[in-house]
């Protein structure tokens, strides 16, 4: 306190009160001082040492027990190999490949534990050197890659194996894993003190100058050429018609099972049936998007072009196949590109996808084009699947492209599969239509938060992982699927197998925030991981999160990631939490980048595309957002927010005893069986807060908890009615049934007879307004942007309150009647050139009528099929004129001259009347711009319809120009306006119809052409097409007037409910 000295005053010489006011701030502030620490920096390094603790339990009891074999079993302290006995056996099969798997997905975290801060155990130089012991362990094993006799490893040369495993694990496991070991090793990627002895760009040959090690080992790219042998051994899976590369490889024999494949020269010849070709072709979104990280490090250390365009190619031919409202499947079929299953959701199969899209991005950032038309000269057998297609443009290659890719996925995301109900979490939805499908939680879908947190989404990141976390706290551990609906494990998917995705958010949302409640978050896992996954010879997963059942496997990832990213979150000085560079870590939790340097490879001819324009909108985040502002006193804006309670209740958190809040110890002990945990026997309260080791001090005193959000929904039921008659062809269409889909547009109802129709109401800034939407129809889920069609006549005599039409005042649609004319009965036979019709010769393009009812036309198709001919008798009538139907999008005009529509019948729907004769007004008179003076006297009296372009005078201008006229049936009864599409289109609006008009203003009382007021004003409406509409307009025999309705309930419109 030697700081705070109060300065002699000479007014007055009372000074207790005061000193006492100064001594008492100076105690609250050192308290404040001390809590605003929220986790002690002694504490972090004490959970940082027992990371190392638990990394070197799993890592040396895989050296000494397991090594060479890829994995280690914990519980009976035995390696775990391939099952060769049954290939069916995916689970093992296609992850384990016979090299050496733990080792070389343990070699990054080995090299991030190098750069440990000193400590007594010598942290850091014994991982450094058990990194360079651990390289030389695996060349032995596989040799240094070159095709010479150092080439050859005890096991092989190289990765020469018989073993058929996945493409992707293969791909972020091995290759991965190889890579950024070869960039730690050679000082691309930083370790504290370790300073590999470089040479200037033009002689950074580092098989000329390889780097000496303590060991004696000289390090001169082994792992960079092992990497390029594996990852060759994969390219014959690439080989597809598609883009999309095959599931599976053998790494010594290629693809013989796949029969298919272009590379068995089978391209012109039709696919072989199932039955001689029994491999499965079916792949995932993420094994076939996410290999880009990889395979473009690859190519651009080795100066290969083949990796990175082979992975890029499949990236696009994944999103390409993206569902009109941009959802991606799961499976899809690398031989037929088509879909396998309609679910969409955020993990497993899809997961890894969107992080591809957005670390691409990052990785590609402030680089060049790859080099895609360097000569290269084949060594051995070359195989280049990318000679199959055409080459990707600059587009394909640019960094930009990967971010767009990123934004319009999460956009999708964001609306059809994120549900803001209770607490925001994510659904599974159909791909097509957005409708849920399921209501679980994936414990792979954990990454999602840390994706989030790096694109810059912090506020949707940290509240999603709330979720995760409390579920953590419930089971202490993830389990593979949790029921949202039910509340509990979802179909006994409750095994953990060590999976790291929640702990790699954590991560990243502490570093986004650097609140400690992830630091307390992280200190959870880890205790939580010591106490139920511990065994004398490693660190099982378990089988059941509900039991604490121990699976007696050790997966890779386990010493990869899930250590790794613990390691990270409580080294926060660690030279990669620093280091100001474009590098990512891979979905295989490994660190590459593309170094800054000269490449030894010939220069890069310029591509002859013309460059790739820069990619920016303002409608996605583009920039890091600042995190929330920490509280002075808790110090964590985490635990103050008031929506934590509200996840913890969808959990079911606060039903569910703590076992954490006795006044014992509260890591409960391990007892005799390692396959059952120990825990306190009289929990004596449920959890109120979450993670269970977050001290209540970091809870605010004056914290609120805010209401979660439920739906106001409404269930309208309609009585049975079998003898209802519709009177439409929808009866005729759909045989009695109620409902039928239309394609990924919605639904259209026939009937409302028996239907139980579910309402929700959308608040902005989900909706312009207030309104109802449909969610479901019966049993049948509605996406967001699904709409429900049904006919005006349907709803005729309905009056009810919960449930009735309501007549649109400004939008109508005009009805156009054209003759079609007779085709001649003679005709050259020996022609196969079609002739030309007069349908086609007046199809509006859609823009022009602003998207046409498409359900008309499909009405149409249906009726003229099911509609059976008449039988006649007597002389053969005279043929009835053949018509063709346009309805035209129009708006009503506002101001003190508009005027009231007429009093006319609505002209009836073409697609359910037989015959229309005529429509209500036959008489049209065309005045072009009706700017240039009054109008003939005869425009007005002998016409029903004046029809006027847009533009060269106001609208008052142009109805002023129309001569007086008494009222009649046959006198004039509209003025029709047509503007150019520019006129009155809004881009940044759209309606339920796709057109949106600016509505015309007639801002005066309208006037003769006298200057008279005119005492029977006309009405006024404005359609759009332009000069096209208007020589359309023309062809016209009649026209009709069909109102617009929609549908209310208890004063809400219901948005999605579209009235034909």
């Amino acid at each position: 306190m030697g700081s705070w000295m109060l300065a002699p005053s000479h007014s007055s010489t009372n000074h207790g009160p005061l000193a006492r006011l100064i001594v008492l701030f100076a105690l609250l502030l050192s308290s404040w001082l001390g809590v605003v620490e929220a986790m002690r920096p002694s504490r972090v390094a004490e959970l940082r040492q027992e990371t190392v603790d638990m990394f070197y339990h799993g890592f040396d009891n895989y050296m000494e027990i397991a090594f060479p074999e890829d994995e280690l079993r914990p519980v009976s302290c035995t390696p775990l190999t391939r099952d060769p006995l049954n290939p069916r056996n995916i689970a093992l099969n296609d992850v384990l490949g016979n090299y050496s798997l733990t080792l070389i997905d343990s070699l990054s975290s080995l090299a991030i534990l190098a750069s440990a801060p000193p400590d007594d155990q010598d942290t850091g130089p014994q991982a450094l050197s058990d990194f360079q012991d651990g390289v030389v362990a695996l060349i032995v094993q596989y040799g240094d890659g070159r095709p010479g006799p150092s080439g050859q490893g005890v096991r092989g040369r190289g990765f020469d194996v018989d073993s058929k495993v996945q493409v992707f694990e293969t791909v972020i496991r091995g290759v991965g894993g190889l890579l950024s070991a070869h960039l730690f090793a050679v000082g691309d990627l930083p370790i504290a003190g370790y300073e590999p002895r470089r040479f200037p760009d033009e002689e950074d040959d580092i098989e000329k100058h390889p780097i000496p090690w303590p060991n004696g080992f000289k390090y001169d790219g082994q792992l960079l050429r092992l990497a390029l042998d594996l990852a060759q051994r994969l390219l014959p899976a690439f080989y597809t018609k598609t883009g999309l590369p095959y599931p599976r490889v053998n790494l010594r024999h290629g693809i013989p099972f796949y029969l298919n494949s272009p590379l068995h020269d089978n391209v012109g010849l039709d696919p072989k049936p199932a039955e001689d070709s029994p491999e499965i072709t079916e792949t995932c979104s993420a094994g076939a998007g996410s290999l880009v990280l990889e395979f473009t490090v690859l190519s651009r250390l080795t100066g290969d072009p083949r990796f990175e365009q082979a992975a890029k190619r499949a990236f696009w031919a994944v999103w390409s196949r993206r569902s009109d409202i941009g959802l991606i499947g799961a499976g899809v079929d690398a031989e037929g590109g088509h879909w396998i299953g309609g679910f969409s959701g955020i993990g497993a199969g899809i997961d890894s996808f969107f992080e591809y899209a957005l670390k691409t991005h990052i990785l590609l950032s402030g680089h060049e084009l790859p080099n895609r038309t360097l000569p290269l000269v084949p060594e051995g057998d070359w195989l280049d699947p990318n000679q199959i297609y055409q080459p990707l443009s600059d587009e394909d290659n640019s960094a930009d492209s990967f971010l767009q890719a990123w934004h319009h996925a999460h956009a999708a995301i964001k609306r059809h599969l994120y549900s803001g109900l209770h607490h925001p979490h994510y659904v599974n939805a159909h791909m097509s239509t957005g409708s849920p499908q399921a209501y679980w939680i994936d414990s792979l879908g954990a990454y999602y938060s840390g994706l989030l947190a790096l694109a810059g989404e912090l506020d949707e990141a940290i509240e999603t992982h709330l979720v995760y976390t409390a579920l953590w706290t419930r089971y202490s551990a993830l389990p593979e699927r949790w029921s949202v609906r039910d509340g509990n494990v979802e179909g006994g998917l409750g095994w953990w197998p060590g999976r790291p995705e929640f702990i790699e958010s954590t991560y990243h949302l502490y570093r986004a925030t650097r609140d400690p409640w992830y630091l307390y978050a992280g200190e959870m896992v880890l205790k939580d991981i010591n106490r139920r996954c511990w065994t004398k010879c490693g660190w099982s997963g378990l089988q059941d999160v509900r039991t604490g059942e121990k699976s007696d496997r050790m997966e890779s990832f386990f010493l990869g990631e899930t250590a790794k990213y613990l390691y990270l979150l409580f080294d926060p000085d660690h030279p990669l939490n620093k280091l100001d560079a474009a590098y990512v870590f891979t979905t295989e939790g490994h660190p590459l980048i593309i170094p800054r340097k000269k490449s030894h490879s010939p220069v890069r001819k310029s591509s002859p595309e013309k460059a790739v324009q820069s990619y920016f909108n303002t409608r996605f985040t583009s920039t890091c957002p600042r995190p929330p502002k920490l509280p002075p006193l808790s110090s964590s804006a985490t635990a103050a927010r008031p929506d934590l309670y509200n996840a913890a209740t969808l959990i079911r958190l606060h039903q569910i005893p703590n076992i954490h809040s006795g006044s014992q110890d509260s890591i409960a002990k391990l007892g005799e069986s390692e396959s059952q945990t120990q825990l306190p026997e009289r929990p004596r309260e449920n959890y109120t807060y979450f993670p269970w080791t977050l001290p209540p001090s970091m809870l605010p005193m004056d914290g609120v908890c805010a209401v979660s959000k439920q739906a106001q929904t409404s269930v309208i039921e309609f009585p049975s009615n079998t003898q209802q008659s519709v009177g439409s062809a929808f009866n005729l269409m759909f045989g009695g049934h109620n409902l039928v889909r239309m394609g990924s547009e919605g639904i259209a109802i026939n009937s409302l007879s028996g239907l139980k129709i579910a309402l929700v109401v959308e608040e902005p800034p989900e909706t312009t307004e207030r309104a109802w939407r449909v969610y479901s129809i019966g049993n049948l889920a509605l996406g967001r942007d699904e709409k429900v069609f049904i006919a005006r006549d349907v709803l005729e005599d309905m009056s009810d309150p919960l449930f009735h039409r309501v007549r649109d005042s400004l939008n109508v649609d005009l009805l156009l009647q054209i003759e079609v004319p007779k085709e001649p009965v003679e005709h050259n036979s020996t022609s196969t050139e079609p002739e030309p019709s007069f349908e086609d010769a007046i199809d509006l393009d859609e823009s022009v009528v602003a998207n046409p009812n498409f359900i008309n036309s499909f009405l149409q198709q249906i009726t003229s099929v099911l509609r059976e001919p008449s039988a006649t008798f007597g002389p053969e009538p005279v043929p009835k004129p053949v018509y063709k139907y346009i309805e035209l999008p129009a708006i009503t005009p506002f101001g003190i001259g508009a005027a009231p529509l007429p009093d006319v019948r609505e002209a009836p729907n073409p697609t359910t009347v037989a015959y229309i004769e005529s429509l209500s007004w036959q008489r049209i008179y065309f005045a072009g711009h009706a700017c240039e003076g009054k109008l003939p006297d005869a425009a007005p009296k002998l016409h029903q319809v004046i029809v006027m372009r847009r533009g060269g005078c106001s609208f008052s201008e142009k109805l002023a120009n129309i001569p007086s006229f008494a009222p009649h049936s046959n006198a004039l009864q509209l003025v029709v306006v047509v503007s150019d599409d520019k006129d009155y289109h809004r881009e940044d609006e759209q309606d339920t119809w796709g057109f949106n008009y600016i509505r015309p203003l007639l801002d005066e009382p309208q006037k003769t052409p006298a200057g008279i007021p005119r005492h029977h004003p006309i009405a006024m409406l404005m359609t759009g097409g332009g000069q096209e509409a208007y020589d359309v307009l023309k062809t016209t025999r009649s026209i009709g007037l069909r109102r617009r309705y929609h549908v209310e309930s208890q004063g809400l419109k219901i948005n999605n409910l579209v009235v034909l």
